[in-house]
C-alpha cells in the first residue's frame, strides 16, 4: 500500500551518517506536514548513546518513524544492530496512523542495512528488554 507520499533526500543522507559514520545513535523521521503530508523528513538526529534519550523522542499522541544504531553484550562482544521503528502510539489520530503505516515502506526501502523492525504502540513495545529479545533472536 502507497500513500503516495514521498522522501527527502536528507533522510537518506543522514542514514548513511549514522550508519558509516557512526557518531548519530538515533534519527527520529516524521512526515512533513501532518495535516497534508507529501514526503517523509528528518526531524532530528542525536549522538547521544542513552537509550532513555531516545525513548524520550517518542510522546502519546504523534505518529513518527525512527532509526537507532542498537548496541548490546551478550558475553560474546559488543554487538550492533540497525533497526527501523514505526511508533504509532494508541492515542494518535487513525487518520495519522494510516498515513504512517502506508508510507513507510517509502523510507525502509531507501534505507538499506536495517536489522530488525520494531513496531511501537506503547512503551512496553520498545522497551530496551523489548527491543534486545526482538534483535537477538535466532
Amino acid at each position: 500500500m502507497s500513500s503516495g507520499v514521498g522522501l527527502d533526500d536528507e533522510c537518506v543522507e543522514k542514514f548513511q551518517e549514522l550508519k558509516l559514520g557512526k557518531k548519530i545513535k538515533y534519527i527520529i523521521y516524521k512526515l512533513d506536514n501532518p495535516s497534508k503530508p507529501t514526503k517523509i523528513v528528518v526531524g532530528n538526529s542525536s549522538e547521544s548513546q542513552e537509550y532513555d534519550d531516545f525513548l524520550e523522542q517518542f510522546t502519546d499522541t504523534e505518529c513518527c518513524y525512527a532509526v537507532y544504531d542498537f548496541q548490546y553484550n551478550l558475553g560474546e562482544g559488543e554487538r550492533n544492530k540497525i533497526c527501523f521503528f514505526i511508533w504509532a502510539p494508541d492515542t494518535a489520530s487513525i487518520k495519522q496512523k494510516m498515513v504512517y503505516a502506508s508510507s513507510k515502506d517509502v523510507l525502509k526501502r531507501a534505507l538499506v542495512g536495517l536489522s530488525a523492525d520494531i513496531q511501537g504502540t506503547d512503551a512496553s513495545e520498545i522497551s530496551y528488554e523489548a527491543v534486545l529479545d526482538k534483535v537477538t533472536r535466532k
